[in-house]
């Protein structure tokens, strides 16, 4: 796994998507961070992170879109399908480099934040809720956007496809809004929404449930991932 881990995160570095990831991210994050906190002088953290979240279903399938799709494309699948690294270590590994990117940018951008210390209250706790809940978010759309780009070698239709499915997981957060309350069916669209359980960590509560759907959640589409690879490994 780490040989495949250092593989992925040397080539995000010699082509260009690593670096342009990293610059749109932070140029997100930065206009982001002015238009909710300084524009607005205010030191409230959620409306910072709910806007991130939704930037994330944007800007993470370009991270992911060559992780597969490139393999394919380039006729190296079959080299890693016949090394002797297993097929949960390679996609660890794929998935790992990915998010250490993805964590970096998020860690290195709330640090905006200390900048308002000498002049408001910041709610570290609720800032470090924040934090946690935009990273296990982050797992999720890597997870989908690596399973995605295991399916196809266009890496166009890698990033569009997980950007479909990500909006589907938000739009049912939605749709939830539109159900009144009497009805249980809204309470099953809350319990599946991403955006819905988003929203417990920037109201300040850490929620354990939601902990476990996001590491569940993610963990699925790997699976599903794994299983396409041992498919390919022994057809």
């Amino acid at each position: 796994m780490l040989a495949i881990f250092k593989r992925e995160l040397r080539g995000y570095f010699t082509g260009v998507i690593g670096y342009v990831f990293l610059a749109l991210f932070l140029a997100v994050a930065g206009a982001v961070f002015c238009y909710t906190t300084l524009f607005s002088m205010s030191a409230d953290v959620s409306s910072y992170f709910t806007l991130m979240l939704i930037f994330c279903a944007i800007m993470l399938p370009i991270l992911t879109m060559k992780s597969f799709s490139e393999e394919r494309k380039a006729k190296t699948e079959q080299l890693l399908l016949t090394s002797p690294v297993s097929i949960p270590a390679m996609v660890l590994g794929k998935l790992l480099a990915s998010y250490v990117i993805f964590a970096a940018a998020v860690v290195f951008t709330s640090f905006y934040f200390l900048i308002l210390t000498p002049y408001a209250t910041v709610k570290l706790a609720l800032l470090l809720g924040n934090i946690v809940a935009l990273l296990l978010v982050g797992f999720v759309f890597i997870s989908i956007g690596l399973f995605v780009s295991s399916l196809t070698e266009n890496q166009l239709s890698a990033a569009v496809g997980t950007i479909g499915i990500i909006l589907g997981f938000l739009a049912i957060g939605i749709i939830s809004m539109l159900i009144p309350d009497k009805y249980w069916i809204r309470y099953v669209f809350d319990s599946l929404s991403i955006f819905t359980r988003f929203s417990t960590f920037t109201n300040g509560y850490f929620d354990l449930a939601s902990v476990v759907y996001y590491l569940s959640v993610g963990g699925i589409f790997l699976y599903l991932t794994i299983r396409i690879y041992d498919r390919r490994r022994y057809s």
